[in-house]
Order: structure tokens, then sequence, then C-alpha cells
């Protein structure tokens, strides 16, 4: 009974453990649209202990994992994901990565949503070296929104007029 109490306890401390390292990579796991003091709508991420802004959000209504990156022009994901969404490929010619130059396919996102912000027919590329399951949301998606970075968090809010 004893062994049977250190096992279930060892268990719960591994799970516990698990949630802090994973809230620690990603602290926004579950972002919502909130009012601004001005009534516009917004969603507040905050950095990671990386210094990145990291939330999970959807494509095509599939939960994944974004990573902000204003330095990228599309929205950029690996090549393992794009086939399990489905998403049609075309040929997208060269790309220059952190990694080197690199051949991609380009798609077309139906749907990309990240705490209520809600883009549509979002211009992507797919990158076949691209490890992990993190998507970059890049420049196709964030130019719907106007970014105003405080300190360690980041406010997306919809552009006036859109």
């Amino acid at each position: 009974m004893l062994f049977g109490a250190w096992i279930v306890g060892l268990a719960l401390l591994a799970m516990f453990f698990e949630r802090l390292f994973e809230r620690q990579e990603n602290p926004n796991p579950t972002p919502a649209l909130s009012q601004g003091a001005d009534g516009v709508p917004q969603v507040v991420l905050e950095r990671n202990r990386a210094g990145h802004f990291v939330a999970t959000g959807s494509i095509n209504g599939v939960p994944v994992r974004f990573l902000v990156d204003t330095g990228a022009t599309d929205v950029a994901l690996p090549l393992p994901l794009a086939r399990r969404l489905e998403l049609p490929l075309r040929p997208g010619g060269m790309s220059n990565t952190a990694n080197g130059t690199v051949r991609t396919w380009s798609t077309q996102l139906d749907r990309v949503e990240l705490g209520g912000l809600v883009a549509r027919q979002v211009r992507a590329s797919v990158l076949p070296n691209m490890p992990g399951d993190d998507v970059l949301l890049g420049m196709s998606y964030l130019r719907h929104l106007e970014m105003i970075q405080r300190g360690n968090t980041l406010i997306l809010r919809p552009h006036e007029g859109v």
C-alpha cells in the first residue's frame, strides 16, 4: 500500500512539473479576447522565459502552437503539420531561413485564429526542414493587427476599420 502511494505521489509530482515547464514555454495556452480601455477588442500575450511570444491558437479549427515572428513574411509551418492539416501544397520556390536557403511549398489557410482574432484566406509557407510542430505566426496574419509591445506583454488589436 505504501509503495502504491509513493508511485501515485511521484506521478502527481511529475505531472505538476510537466505543466510548470509547459507554462514557462507557453505562458498563453488559452489567450482570450478582452476589451481594451478604449473599448477595442484585444488579445494580450505574455513573453515566455526565452523572450518569445508563444500562444495556442488554431489553423482551420485545429489547435496549434504559434510563435509570433514579425520577421517572417508569411505564416510558416512544418511539412508534417501541413500534411496532418491536409493543406493543398503548391510549389513555393526558395526561401531564406535561419537554417539557410530551402525549397518551400505555398498554401492558403482558410482560417487562422488567435484568442478570437480571426483572419481568413491567409497565405502560408510550408518548410520541409522546419523542426517540431510550432507555427511561425508571420506578417501574412499579423498585418491584419495593430501590435503594441509593453515590457513583457504584446497587445494584438484589429486595425481600425477592419
